[in-house]
């Protein structure tokens, strides 16, 4: 996906990453890594009392699986500089498998080796809801003159 150079992007141009199943040791592994054991994430009793009648993924720990489902490539992109507009608008459960779908939504110069390109991301999943939605934002470089 952040695999081309800045000026090979086009607005408009869409893309859908590979699916990745969202498992119970990854509700297990976020929560001890962020030190986020919020009852809806890790008590299954809780849970079934809730409107969602069970478990449900971080928002945070979707975003940073998303991130393993995009393409970097060291060399062309520079840097992550953001999100925007960052929305959970329904939730994701232990089993549920996301893929994004990704359009550029913006391309920017930022110099007369970099760009900035802005991406919308949409985290979709078997069902084809969309659980997440937020505008990703990548500097780039550019193609080296000779």
């Amino acid at each position: 996906m952040f695999n081309k150079y800045f000026e090979d992007y086009s607005i408009g141009e869409t893309w859908q990453s590979k699916g990745r199943t969202i498992t119970e040791s990854d509700l297990v592994m976020f929560s001890a890594f962020s030190g986020d054991w919020y009852s809806l994430h890790s008590d299954a009793e809780y849970a079934k009392g809730t409107q969602f009648e069970q478990r449900i993924a971080h928002g945070m720990a979707i975003l940073s699986i998303t991130t393993g489902l995009v393409t970097f490539e060291p060399g062309i992109v520079v840097a992550f500089y953001g999100m925007d507009k960052v929305r959970f608008t329904n939730p994701t459960f232990i089993g549920d498998t996301i893929h994004l779908d990704a359009k550029v939504i913006d391309l920017k110069d930022r110099s007369q080796s970099q760009g900035l390109v802005t991406v919308l991301q949409e985290v979709k999943k078997q069902t084809g809801e969309t659980v997440a939605v937020f505008d990703m934002k990548i500097l780039m470089n550019k193609k080296r003159s000779e």
